[in-house]
């Protein structure tokens, strides 16, 4: 049976053959230790490194020495939100954020931080204004995704971010719905933009961004080598280096620069507008499912759509699906607060989520297993 995949927000599949063939490349041509030696293995394998850390720099209005390549964009929002908040901070996070926020924040609340949650409203007017009510005097850092993962939702971020400029408070945005698909960049005023580089970068897995405007200076919560003052004790305080301890991962760096090059040349608006057509169709197709409810309020989104069938929870209806040939993801996405907030708990959702690379006659073949399920049962 052809399988078919609708998952991209957990991670694009399939990726571009470009980017494929640069993965093999670095394999096979880039196999030195960047900056960890004059040799020429060495030089070569960090030149195309920087290579790709110019070009994520360049799409999201950073400074290479700025840049930092991470394992995923879950590994950025540690260290950026570890690395500024400190026992005691208050913090603000956003009623709808990935358990990549939520966790970190958890934790920190159990050494002494203070979290506030601002609900994500019914429009963006009064998410602000929530926001607002929460960015008081002693608030250290805000915390938001751009776009949700369960709903695909998108934020105010250029409004709250202006909110936290005027009250010197630490913005950092979890882009990782959003970087690839929407224009977003540190231009837009958060201090900090986290991504992963697997989604709608089209990078392969184990790759993320944490991109810094320079305002902060972030603690390490990892020390380690570096190639740089190797001779000291102290980890170094030179960036990018200060935040990559270890060996980074060459071969999922070089596909990454790989993916960034294949949006640049599809065009981002083109793509986001050929994944939103097929949201489009799936919405419209949802309307003549019986027991269809759909989860999309507000006023923008990415191409994303979370739906319940009357009567059958959320993982039974992706594993019947998953039995017809289609890979949604059913459950709670990593998003306990998000669906707290939508009131789907315990089963949460069904989420259907296309790349560039989906078709509409796919989206159709869908709406039909979906009626299909709805008169037999799952």
């Amino acid at each position: 049976m052809r399988q078919v995949y609708f998952d991209n927000a957990a991670t694009t599949f399939p990726k571009p053959p470009s980017v494929s063939e640069a993965v093999r490349t670095a394999v096979e041509k880039f196999g030195g230790n960047p900056g960890r030696g004059g040799h020429s293995f060495s030089v070569n394998a960090g030149a195309k490194v920087y290579e790709v850390r110019e070009k994520a720099a360049k799409m999201f209005a950073a400074e290479p020495e700025n840049t930092v390549f991470t394992q995923n964009c879950t590994h950025a929002l540690n260290l950026a939100m570890k690395g500024i908040i400190r026992p005691g901070d208050r913090v603000v996070i956003s009623s709808m954020e990935h358990n990549s926020v939520a966790r970190p924040a958890y934790a920190l609340s159990k050494q002494g931080a203070r979290v506030n949650v601002a609900m994500i409203g019914r429009s963006d007017e009064e998410t602000i204004k929530n926001f607002r009510a929460e960015i008081t005097s002693g608030v250290r850092c805000v915390i938001c995704t751009a776009a949700s993962n369960v709903t695909g939702r998108v934020n105010p971020i250029r409004e709250i971010a202006e909110m936290c400029r005027q009250k010197g408070v630490c913005f950092i945005v979890d882009g990782a719905q959003a970087c690839g698909i929407i224009p977003i960049s540190l231009k837009d005023g958060m201090n900090f933009l986290c991504t992963a580089g697997h989604k709608g970068l089209y990078g392969p897995t184990g790759t993320g961004l944490l991109m810094s405007d320079g305002q902060y200076a972030l603690k390490t919560i990892i020390e380690g080598g570096t190639g740089a003052t190797s001779g000291e004790l102290e980890q170094t305080g030179f960036m990018p280096e200060h935040l990559e301890s270890g060996t980074v991962n060459t071969v999922g760096i070089i596909g990454l620069g790989q993916g960034m090059k294949y949006i640049e040349m599809m065009g981002m608006n083109k793509i986001h507008a050929h994944e939103e057509e097929l949201c489009g169709i799936l919405l419209d197709g949802l309307k003549t499912v019986d027991g269809a409810k759909v989860y999309r309020r507000g006023e923008s989104f990415v191409p994303i759509v979370s739906f319940n069938i009357e009567g059958i929870p959320a993982p039974a209806l992706s594993n019947a699906l998953s039995e017809q040939g289609f890979a949604l993801r059913g459950g709670l996405h990593c998003a306990f607060l998000a669906h707290r907030t939508l009131g789907t708990l315990p089963d949460g959702t069904v989420r259907f989520s296309p790349s560039v690379f989906s078709s509409e006659n796919d989206v159709y073949a869908l709406i039909n297993s979906l009626k299909k399920i709805c008169k037999t049962g799952v």
